[in-house]
């Protein structure tokens, strides 16, 4: 594919539909897509779980314009950097993955990627490569790694946030729950008598000043204390691999998420240092709830690639109402024009549910279809607004007519232990045929050959009377 597209409408799209931040600046970056020349850009993907996420999708949307646009994609994944562990909004270091669990981890990648990507190039003549970034970083030696680590200092490394958080007391201010940092200063380090360093902190009789609304407060009446925690070299080291594999494949542009910004301008640095070549980053807005949480997979409350059109659809009006505008920017193809609408709409006071339907709708058509989106919508109107249980439904099979709630709920694999079905009869979340259970030890009994256990809002299970 030789024809590169430089329309001032395609350009400006790009630019400004879902993104937080370009570098150097939308300026010089519009100027470089309108060149005409053909650009080299990748998405990064460290494979730390089996499937691809809504997050994920959202940067992959970028790199599909991108692809459409005519530029060279790269599609790569960190099976090396995925061993280390990205730092980025970690408040401890992360688990170390085996080579064996990260290999396991992207075998399905292409195939979940190619919901959003045209990886064989068949629709647009401009297939996608698909790299992986231990054909470099396994080979550097110590020598390499160490002039690498070179190019940067531990005072850059530290403007890291999470990094600073980690050497840093916080609590959390009890009138407005924002969260306070006091440096690691006020500790005094002595050494005890078999040698060992011994931290000494003076918290105890600190008075906090909250930054966001002014609140003073005492540690003991803060909402959450935590300590410092500790900073590990290989996390320093993730930056400097990160911002390599943009010097090993030469690209021109960088595509992520907004919370990897540091990591990619870090590959931007370095691109200057060793090619004296400039590299372009596009900073992805990420899907946040209105308190500016993060939605992803870390946080439980993200849909993956591989999720059922019926699990999407309802993930989705689980989510609140404060993530709807954003969804509808990043997530789908709808006009600008019509969010803005939307937007009008809703502050006249306009319900909003409606509108998280068509998201929901418009999200299940993306990774399935709109069939798929159509009967996902009646299976929720069936399962939740209508109260009716679904048609189909996993189905097991008891040879006492009368059984335990909470066995059943372990048989029928809707919890993983006794300890877990009992919680969630005290909590209310179990259901024997509509009707709600309290009794952490109650039984029940199969009248008609057979009942429904249900527990939560999309758990279900048939239960069966063996003939």
């Amino acid at each position: 594919m030789s024809n590169i597209k430089t329309d001032d409408q395609t350009v400006t799209n790009f630019l400004e539909r879902a993104v937080e931040n370009a570098y150097p600046n939308k300026e010089a970056f519009a100027q470089a897509l309108k060149s005409g020349k053909q650009l080299t850009a990748y998405l990064g993907i460290d494979p730390t779980g089996p499937s691809l996420h809504l997050g994920h999708a959202i940067a992959m949307r970028k790199l599909k314009e991108l692809q459409d646009m005519g530029h060279r994609c790269i599609l790569l994944i960190g099976d090396f950097t995925a061993i280390i562990g990205d730092p980025t909004d970690k408040t401890a270091a992360r688990k170390q993955l085996t080579r064996e669990q990260v290999l396991e981890n992207c075998k399905n990648y292409r195939d979940q990627a190619s919901k959003i990507l045209d990886m064989d190039g068949k629709a647009t003549g401009n297939p996608i490569e698909m790299k992986y970034n231990s054909e470099w970083l396994g080979k550097m030696s110590f020598a390499e790694v160490l002039e690498l680590a070179s190019h940067f200092t531990v005072q850059q490394m530290l403007e890291r946030d999470m990094f600073r958080r980690r050497m840093s007391w916080r609590s959390i201010c009890p009138e407005c729950h924002h969260e306070n940092l006091v440096s690691a200063e006020v500790q005094q380090t002595v050494t005890d008598e078999n040698g060992k360093k011994v931290v000494l902190s003076s918290i105890d009789n600190l008075t906090w000043k909250c930054k966001e609304c002014a609140h003073e407060y005492t540690t003991e009446m803060a909402d959450q204390i935590h300590s410092p925690r500790p900073i590990f070299i290989h996390e320093f080291l993730y930056p400097l691999m990160q911002g390599y594999d943009s010097v090993a494949m030469d690209v021109d542009i960088e595509v992520g998420g907004n919370d990897q910004t540091f990591n990619m301008l870090a590959g931007r640095e370095l691109m200057k240092d060793l090619k004296g070549k400039e590299k372009f980053v596009v900073a992805c807005k990420l899907l946040a709830d209105p308190d500016g949480k993060k939605m992803g997979k870390s946080e439980g409350n993200m849909i993956t690639l591989n999720d059922a059109p019926e699990d999407m659809f309802g993930k989705v009006m689980s989510w609140p109402d404060g993530v709807i505008l954003d969804g509808l920017e990043i997530c789908t193809n709808m006009p600008g024009e019509e969010i803005d609408e939307i937007s009008t709409r809703l502050d006249e006071g306009v319900n909003p549910v409606g509108f998280k339907r068509r998201l929901a709708r418009e999200i299940v058509s993306t990774w399935h279809s709109i069939d798929d989106a159509n009967r996902a919508e009646e299976h929720f109107d069936r399962l939740f607004k209508d109260h009716q249980a679904p048609e189909e439904m996993p189905e097991f099979e008891v040879s006492e007519r009368r059984n335990k709630v909470v066995d059943l709920l372990v048989l029928a694999k809707l919890v993983p232990s006794k300890t877990e079905a009992r919680r969630q009869i005290e909590q209310g979340a179990v259901k024997v045929d509509g009707q709600s259970v309290s009794d952490t030890e109650a039984e029940v009994e199969i009248v008609d050959h057979q009942l429904v256990l249900q527990k939560g809002k999309r758990g279900f299970a048939r239960i069966k009377l063996k003939s």
